[in-house]
């Protein structure tokens, strides 16, 4: 897996006061645990975003000081109007741990129900996962080419060496379905009514025509 760089800087106070300060600055107050100790501190709003805005999960080494911490991000809390960076946990890892992270779905090929006319439907673009930090990829592709129209592909249909998949089994990953245009039929009228009707209609016209002459 892809590992990428962030430096940070160790709060000296923590409190509300103290984030909202920090935020003024462009900074971003963050919190790491999963090691001995929680560790606070802040790191720039636009490096961050700049690492969480890749498609690709990556590992993050944190810088701090003379330290470096090997970590992925656990939680990120997003401002509800602005969208601008609130607060972010991160999960310090360990080598010989198994963490639990989402990672990318790709897609590899394309589907034969789709050449015939049908739709993709995309349900999944993350799958959760249960691995080493060792044996992580980037992502995980899962080959398409050989769907019909009408079939699927499930969590349950995937396998990979010393990853467990955590999402249910019954998930649908991905899906052909038919791409149809519903035309709307008028109802169809029996012919004895057809009948019965132009043979009303021509009693109405001989009748006024019997009238007329009358006159």
């Amino acid at each position: 897996m892809k590992t990428v760089s962030l430096s940070g800087s160790l709060r000296g106070n923590v409190g509300k006061k103290d984030a909202k300060k920090h935020r003024r600055e462009g900074n971003v107050p963050c919190v790491m645990y999963g090691g001995k100790e929680q560790i606070h501190f802040v790191a720039n709003e636009k490096s961050l975003a700049k690492i969480m805005n890749t498609p690709i999960v990556s590992l993050v080494r944190v810088q701090i000081g003379d330290k470096e911490y090997h970590t992925i991000f656990q939680d990120v809390q997003y401002h509800p109007v602005t969208d601008h960076l609130l607060h972010v946990d991160f999960l310090e890892i360990q080598p010989e741990k198994p963490v639990i992270i989402g990672v990318p779905a790709k897609l590899v090929g394309v589907p034969a129900g789709v050449l015939k006319g049908g739709k993709l439907n995309r349900k999944m673009r993350k799958l959760k996962v249960k691995a080493l930090v060792d044996d992580l990829p980037d992502y995980i592709d899962v080959d398409v080419e050989a769907l019909e129209i009408g079939q699927s592909i499930k969590v349950s249909d995937l396998t990979l060496d010393k990853i467990a998949f955590l999402d249910s089994p019954s998930s649908v990953i991905v899906a052909v379905r038919t791409a149809r245009v519903l035309v709307e039929e008028a109802p169809a009228v029996e012919e004895g009514a057809v009948e019965e009707g132009a043979a009303e209609e021509g009693e109405k016209k001989e009748e006024t025509k019997k009238k007329e002459e009358g006159k």
